[in-house]
């Protein structure tokens, strides 16, 4: 005869009702995916970005790109959470016309990254949830990649990749464009066809394995001609 010690005292608790309650607090958070990525040339600039918007395995829109253009020389790319990236890109065209208004000229590349560094810092207690990426052509005409972190931190780069698939486009463009960790190799200059090409083979490989990536890519071409889109679809399962 089985005795009652046997069933209570300490051994209740290895069964699941015997845990101890959980709270499930609310989060001004969600991540949406998505993917951004920009690179400069010597004359042109890159801004691309997938257009798959989706939270948890749910997906809310395959036709969401996330590329902003802010002015005929600069473009930002946002990824994170859509409403914080909806609401920090028309803060950004808001102060975009006010500046235009009182100085009766366009804001250059460098301003707008540095302004939008002041945006995010103000923010820096309750953060606004994006990874920040901007492209375009300096006072110069030359190619310009800034990329920030979200409270507000930032710095010029030559190519940077960030949102859900980073990981794998980062290492990539360190091969193909920066030649990192590479000996005895012939540096090739970066065109804008090989740009173009280099772009779309690292989204289709990260639409391979990254599940928030996908649907289709959507590349901004910022040249002294203004901004033009190209775009290509992508796997959608």
């Amino acid at each position: 005869m089985l005795s009652i010690p046997q069933y209570g005292g300490s051994h209740l608790k290895h069964f699941p009702y015997s845990l101890p309650a959980q709270q499930h607090r609310f989060s001004p958070y969600s991540f949406n995916g998505g993917t951004v990525l920009a690179l400069a040339g010597d004359d042109f600039a890159l801004v691309a970005s997938d257009t798959r918007l989706s939270e948890g395995y749910s997906i809310h829109s395959r036709d969401t790109p996330k590329c902003y253009k802010l002015t005929d020389k600069t473009v930002i790319g946002c990824s994170g959470f859509h409403g914080d990236c909806l609401t920090l890109t028309k803060i950004i065209e808001a102060r975009l016309k006010m500046y235009k208004h009182s100085n009766n000229k366009t804001m250059t590349s460098g301003a707008i990254a540095a302004m939008l560094s002041t945006i995010l810092y103000s923010r820096r207690f309750f953060p606004y949830y994006v990874y920040n990426i901007i492209g375009g052509l300096d006072e110069e005409g030359k190619g310009a990649v800034y990329s920030f972190d979200p409270v507000g931190s930032y710095q010029r780069d030559a190519y940077k990749a960030g949102g859900s698939a980073s990981a794998m486009l980062q290492p990539l463009l360190d091969n193909q464009i920066g030649y990192k960790n590479m000996q005895n190799v012939e540096r090739l200059d970066l065109t804008l066809d090989r740009a173009i090409q280099l772009v779309k083979d690292v989204f289709i490989s990260a639409a391979e394995r990254d599940v928030y990536t996908g649907d289709a890519l959507v590349i901004k071409i910022i040249t002294k001609d203004g901004v033009k889109e190209e775009s290509i679809t992508l796997r959608r399962d």
